[in-house]
């Protein structure tokens, strides 16, 4: 069983940055940030697969950067330029190792109880 801690929340005007944070119990070869918004289905994010390349989808890609820390077990993401159409639990998830991070939900089997992003216009 892994534990997923994220952490970075907050309340921002629009065009302010966040950077988010999820910290592992342990090592594992994929991890992710999810996002759901009341009402809509959960969207990914971002991911990185251990020193692969990094997956994002696409209404974040100019505007999100996801990195990770190994020897911290730590996901990163940086968010600029946000938008209150940003505003969601963000959440983050972990898998076995893949040779590309996969965005859908089905992919990850350890998830974290989320960190609120709230945008404001």
């Amino acid at each position: 069983q892994v534990q997923l801690e994220e952490s970075g929340g907050d309340s921002v005007q629009a065009g302010g940055s966040l950077r988010l944070s999820c910290t592992a119990s342990r090592y594992r070869g994929c991890m992710a940030w999810f996002r759901q918004a009341p009402g809509k289905e959960r969207e990914g994010v971002a991911g990185i697969c251990s020193f692969g390349s990094i997956t994002y989808a696409d209404s974040v890609k100019d505007r999100f950067a996801a990195s990770r820390d190994y020897a911290a077990n730590t996901l990163y993401l940086q968010m600029n330029n946000l938008k209150p159409e940003d505003t969601a639990m963000y959440l983050c998830a972990s898998s076995g190792p893949s040779s590309r991070a996969s965005l859908q939900d089905s992919a990850y089997d350890s998830w974290g109880q989320g960190t609120q992003v709230t945008v404001s216009s």
